[in-house]
């Protein structure tokens, strides 16, 4: 990992709204959208996003969601081979529900206790993002999830250490915790259920 190269792609949010999910009408703020300006980012998460289901987002220790740019590419293919080129060929940043795509920082480089520090904010990494059916829909193949499980491709849940303002094209730096336990691991131990 160079830190040189940590950076900030893209800002996300959304409103939760009601899709329809398998024939049932389900409540999700998982559609994120682009924000072109900076964004107020307070100990619950950036101003003007929401969660549908508090149980497992938002919250202090799941303010923001962040995920690797670089796991697109993976993503964009897996879509190809379910056959959705022709249906929905774009998958902008935020498709997979984050409110940060960063470039620069995958799963493997993280651990629990580490601290992102930003120009204006510091977020602290709390844990991996454990993906629910809602990221089936998302992507638009049945799979999803346990690819996301076989993979470990699940990005990461960040509090707000100091509140804020946070833009796309920002740097930050990365300043290591205690090192105790890695986001891998914690996925991992989540994850086995996805993975039969």
């Amino acid at each position: 990992m160079n830190s040189s190269n940590l950076r900030v792609l893209g800002v996300q949010r959304a409103i939760a709204r009601k899709v329809q999910i398998a024939g049932r009408s389900i409540l999700t703020a998982i559609h994120k959208t682009a924000v072109h300006e900076a964004v107020e980012l307070r100990p619950l998460g950036l101003v003007g996003d929401e969660q549908a289901d508090l149980s497992v987002h938002g919250g202090l220790d799941k303010a923001v969601y962040a995920y690797p740019s670089e796991h697109y590419s993976y993503w964009q293919q897996e879509r190809h081979q379910a056959g959705l080129d022709g249906i929905d060929n774009d998958l902008p940043f935020g498709a997979m529900g984050e409110n940060l795509t960063l470039q620069g920082l995958l799963e493997t480089d993280v651990w629990v206790g580490d601290v992102l520090h930003f120009s204006a904010c510091s977020l602290r990494v709390t844990a991996p993002r454990e993906p629910c059916y809602k990221f089936n829909a998302a992507m638009g193949f049945s799979h999803a999830v346990k690819r996301m499980a076989q993979t470990g491709f699940c990005g990461f849940y960040l509090a707000v250490d100091r509140p804020g303002a946070i833009a796309s094209g920002e740097t930050f730096v990365l300043e290591p915790g205690p090192r105790r336990l890695s986001i891998p691991q914690r996925f991992e131990a989540k994850m086995f259920k996805h993975m039969r």
